[in-house]
């Protein structure tokens, strides 16, 4: 069975160049749909979240895979066509409910949040997963297991319907008429991301939106009532550990300044939002404005395009760690991820233009420059010459950032600009 790490790592080219066309359609419309600083943050967020993934795999497929071998009321054929089309009928049911939980229940919202921070709506918003979701998700997809899907098909079908999620992610395609009564489509999701009074908390669907006019969760997206990207509680920021876990800590802290016990368990099954009466009146929190503007640090073009460059180099560590995983110690994975996790807030931190980010990537650089040459390769890739081209490669970034440095100009100290 390919594993779905395979898949996503051969399905990467195809989500870029569909990305390429979005912006070059918004371009030719006259719009823009993307913004570097936040559109790499949520790829990164992706990257963060595939990371987990492999270390998450005995929750998400191990639980699921026992549970089909020995208290599964049925063993149902993997070659059956019918298998097949209602287990991809049964996952999308109950991934509808995860969703709809994922919204109602806030340990649950801590962390499908990051998929809803960016204040953007294009298609690296669909590559924006939480790096977390795995810890409670898998219990909502046990019914599969005890009926006894198995494994391959049910694997098979949790990619079928995530891949199928990413094109919906675009305010480049309109309504589509009949598609839109039926399907998920990119009008009902673009209403499922809005924080407009009249869309939140509504069209939880995967593929099918029936789930939501059937239980009654449906609303249409209107032309005048424009969606309005994010959360009502703005992230402002390019971290993106702080993006995993800045509503376990929001939630964490109310849970421990409440005074009463039941308080202190209650708010994390809560819906989000909710706090205890005693802990808003002491530690209130600004109202919601919809008209804020856009996180939007300023940077000049040379620090931008440093950064990007920083962040493809990244994108193949990502690509090579996953293509490791089935194979490499525990050992090695771990610290590799690490690596790959704390480049991405380095560099977070370099989008956001804070004073200490330069050092913090001449640190990073310097020591990715010299660790190949002192242990004789890289992650997995043995050998003198391996560790040359990394050094190289990582050497050439100091160099180019102490020049960035000093003529690039920084402009992160102006004011935030951009209307929401």
């Amino acid at each position: 069975m390919i594993s779905a790490e395979t898949v996503i790592t051969f399905a990467t080219p195809v989500f870029f160049a569909l990305i390429g066309v979005e912006l070059l359609v918004a371009k030719l419309r006259g719009r823009r749909a993307y913004r570097g600083n936040d559109a790499v943050t949520s790829i990164g967020l992706g990257v963060i979240s595939q990371l987990a993934g492999v270390f998450l795999k005995v929750l998400t497929v191990g639980v699921y895979a026992w549970c089909v071998e020995h208290v599964a009321l049925f063993a149902l054929p993997a070659d059956a066509w019918w298998v097949w089309v209602s287990g991809l009928l049964l996952y999308d049911f109950l991934y509808y409910w995860l969703h709809r939980m994922g919204h109602e229940v806030n340990i649950l919202w801590a962390a499908h949040v990051v998929h809803h921070q960016s204040e953007d709506y294009n298609l690296s918003t669909a590559l924006r997963q939480t790096a977390t979701g795995g810890l409670l998700g898998w219990l909502f997809y046990l019914p599969m297991a005890l009926i006894g899907y198995p494994v391959s098909v049910f694997v098979a079908v949790a990619l079928i319907d995530l891949l199928y999620q990413f094109w919906v992610h675009t305010e480049q395609v309109g309504k589509l008429g009949w598609f839109d009564r039926v399907f998920c489509s990119p009008s009902n999701h673009r209403a499922h991301h809005a924080v407009n009074d009249r869309y939140l908390d509504h069209n939880y669907g995967g593929i099918l939106i029936l789930w939501d006019r059937l239980f009654g969760t449906f609303v249409e997206e209107d032309d005048v009532d424009r969606p309005v990207y994010g959360t009502r509680a703005p992230l402002r920021s390019f971290n993106p550990l702080w993006a995993n876990l800045e509503v376990y800590w929001a939630t964490w802290q109310d849970a421990r300044r409440a005074t009463r016990w039941r308080d202190r368990l209650q708010i994390w099954f809560r819906p989000p939002g909710w706090r205890p009466a005693d802990v808003v009146a002491r530690y209130p929190k600004p109202a919601f404005d919809i008209g804020r503007e856009r996180f939007d640090p300023p940077l000049s073009r040379a620090r931008t395009a440093y950064g990007l460059v920083q962040f493809a180099l990244l994108l193949g560590m990502t690509t090579h760690f996953l293509g490791l995983a089935a194979r490499a110690g525990l050992g090695l994975l771990v610290g590799y991820a690490l690596v790959i996790a704390l480049s991405l807030t380095v560099l977070g931190a370099w989008w956001e233009g804070r004073p200490a980010a330069a050092w913090l990537e001449g640190l990073r650089v310097l020591a990715l420059a010299l660790a190949p040459l002192l242990v004789g390769g890289w992650f997995a890739l043995p050998g003198t010459p391996v560790g040359v081209v990394f050094a190289a490669v990582f050497g050439l970034s100091a160099v180019a950032l102490a020049w960035v440095s000093r003529a690039g100009g920084d402009a992160s100290h102006k004011p935030f600009a951009g209307p929401a």
